[in-house]
């Protein structure tokens, strides 16, 4: 694929190769994908989510759920109001902390759907590391409880705080922590990591995979010679941290993937991981370092042993159509537009479509949630009336 680039984004892409070059040689000559991506997205200064860049929407590399239409943040707060009017009355502050808040969309359209049903949060608080998409965020949250009156406190924070009570959301988050790689060669599962050949990064196989390492669907399925796929070590620690320093409350999350059995299909033999780069798909994931975001669809059900691990109580996974449904969305849209004016309605049915449509985001998007603590129902199944997955304790 060939991208034009500028002087300045030519020599960022650069020096951040050169970085992780002189790093692979630190290491021996042999890096985990783990580490590439890592550095890819998130060397300080220099990553794709860490130095000053345009991500989002029509100018961006890619578009979530709350960019496409408020009915997305509108539609959740079916799940949200509950949790905080109970989190309320017991006299605790309702308070919500969103990781990775992209353009401050979601935020915005929770306060507005809030503000409408006659509740105030006390605090909004988010974790983003991106520089230029937290400054977005504080200009637009600014002006949002500006223009509501809200007395609701927004805070940027470096951390999750220990013992957090209230609703923790994330939203297209999972699938940009680091993976690794792995290979099926010989009747063993290997490392695939990353090395350097005539000054251009290319795969290697590493060492033998600990079989404790691996989910079971990879030690008792047959795979084909060759076939790649991931292994979310990373994501799973983060999940278990976030269940860990929830004392009580919701986690709410939206993000591409599959449950294990489906995951690790075989006949998925090249992975999950996609580059993006000004919404353009890109196979290679070593192409301009940096300026180009990695991500990797999420394996659901170890995520969600990684919750139950931290003694959560209920746990839901459903996709995303199936839970904006039973969140009220379709009578949110008719509640904002008259489907007997076409021009207004139009913009509000075709972001029902794509947040709606199997074709869309539909059934790929899941949502998946735990509570703790907490006396609250969420929309829509437990996790072990769904079919397939066997029961909550048994994904």
């Amino acid at each position: 694929m060939d991208i034009t680039l500028t002087s300045l984004e030519a020599e960022h892409s650069q020096l951040l190769k050169d970085k992780i070059a002189t790093q692979i040689a630190l290491e021996g000559g042999w890096m985990p994908f783990s580490r590439y991506m890592e550095m890819a997205l998130y060397e300080p200064g220099m990553g794709y989510y860490s130095a000053g860049a345009h991500k989002l929407g029509a100018g961006g590399d890619f578009t979530t759920a709350p960019e496409l239409s408020p009915l997305f943040g509108a539609a959740i707060c079916s799940t949200l109001l509950p949790v905080l009017e109970g989190l309320k009355a017991q006299g605790l502050p309702t308070q919500i902390l969103e990781f990775g808040a992209g353009t401050g969309k979601l935020a915005t359209s929770i306060f507005e759907r809030l503000n409408d049903l006659g509740f105030q949060l006390d605090q909004y608080n988010i974790i983003e590391i991106s520089p230029d998409l937290a400054q977005r965020q504080k200009e637009r949250l600014g002006e949002t409880v500006k223009q509501l009156a809200l007395a609701t406190q927004c805070n940027w924070l470096n951390q999750l705080p220990e013992d957090f009570k209230g609703i923790i959301l994330a939203n297209e988050v999972i699938d940009a922590i680091a993976c690794d790689t792995i290979i099926f060669q010989d009747g063993f599962w290997y490392w695939y990591g990353v090395t350097l050949a005539d000054n251009e990064f290319v795969w290697k196989t590493g060492k033998p995979v600990a079989q404790d390492l691996l989910p079971e669907s990879l030690l008792t399925r047959n795979f084909s010679e060759g076939y790649i796929t991931e292994l979310h070590t990373p994501a799973n620690a983060w999940m278990r941290q976030i269940a860990s320093h929830l004392d009580a409350g919701l986690f709410l999350s939206f993000d591409y993937g599959f449950p294990e059995a489906e995951y690790y299909h075989p006949q998925r033999s090249e992975g999950t991981l996609m580059a993006h780069h000004r919404h353009h798909a890109i196979q290679d994931l070593f192409y301009l370092p940096g300026l180009c975001d990695l991500t990797t669809h999420v394996e659901w059900s170890q995520i969600a042993r990684s919750a139950i691990a931290e003694n959560v109580d209920d746990v839901y996974l459903a996709n995303q159509a199936s839970y904006l449904l039973d969140a009220g969305i379709g009578d949110i849209a008719l509640e904002i537009g008259d489907p007997s004016n076409p021009e207004t309605f139009l913009p509000i049915s075709n972001a029902l479509q794509k947040l709606l449509s199997e074709a869309e985001m539909g059934e790929l998007f899941k949502v998946f949630a735990f509570s703790k603590n907490l006396n609250a129902l969420l929309p829509g199944h437990t996790l072990e009336d769904l079919p397939g997955l066997g029961g909550r304790n048994r994904l």
